[in-house]
């Protein structure tokens, strides 16, 4: 699986731009946590899409929490650790 790094708040405006081409994919992590390893390795066990489907971010919590923060604002969801968050035109559609 080819995740991109979510390292800085400027990216959040390219999955905003990309998701009206195809789905994008943020997945939030804890690194401290079991059950967020967990629900990572069982996605990455399960994923199943082409590039030209879907764009999979991944966000180290820890390190990004001001990100975490931006992204819960920006895309009106709540946080939680682990979450996916799937954005598709410009907002989420699920999380």
């Amino acid at each position: 699986m080819n995740w991109i790094a979510l390292t800085n708040s400027a990216q959040l405006e390219s999955i905003k731009l990309n998701s009206t081409a195809k789905f994008v994919a943020v997945f939030k992590h804890s690194t401290r946590c079991s059950i967020s390893r967990f629900a990572l390795k069982q996605f990455e066990k399960d994923y199943n899409f082409s590039a030209e489907q879907l764009e999979p971010f991944f966000l180290d919590l820890l390190n990004h929490r001001n990100i975490s923060n931006e992204i819960a604002e920006r895309f009106q969801v709540t946080h939680q650790s682990p979450q996916l968050i799937v954005v598709k035109d410009g907002a989420a559609i699920f999380s």
